[in-house]
């Protein structure tokens, strides 16, 4: 049994791929915890190509853009919690911030005892997937524990 299972979801129906699969999980009670995790990335909210891009005496509160952005996530994550809580699964939802999405989630599994990823990957290969890079893939490579991979091919009715 998986006592801790970690979720990653962007807002995405690709994402959102991962919940059947731990719906049976839980349903087989092979599953404990579910951990839905929405991670806010601190990037700048505009293209910056340079100092001509600023105005003297321009700022931005970007404070205020991560909160408003953490108010989403949170309201995104309630109405994926409720319908898995419908279900009688126990779930825990999280939204932090980091840069890097795939460094987020494993360092989040490693600090929080998690014993599954089970996150959906958009099944690119070859020079797709080396020129796109892959959250998946990084993820995969680099997690303490074992990671479920959900194509989107199992997604389709």
């Amino acid at each position: 049994m998986y006592r801790k299972v970690l979720i990653p979801l962007d807002g995405s129906e690709l994402a959102e791929c991962a919940l059947p699969h731990i719906k049976s999980l839980a349903k087989e009670g092979c599953a404990g915890e579910v951990i839905l995790l929405r991670i806010i990335e601190t990037r700048l909210p505009f293209a910056y190509t340079g100092a001509d891009d600023f105005e003297i005496g321009q700022s931005y509160d970007f404070e205020a853009l991560w909160d408003d952005e953490l108010a989403r996530s949170q309201k995104y994550l309630a109405g994926v919690h409720g319908q898995l809580k419908a279900e009688g699964i126990v779930i825990r939802t999280e939204a932090v911030k980091g840069l890097k999405a795939a460094e987020v989630i494993v360092d989040y599994a490693r600090k929080n005892g998690i014993d599954l990823i089970i996150m959906s990957t958009h099944g690119y290969t070859g020079m797709k997937k080396l020129m796109l890079g892959s959250v998946a893939f990084r993820v995969l490579h680099e997690s303490p524990v074992p990671v479920l991979l959900i194509r989107p091919e199992s997604c389709r009715s």
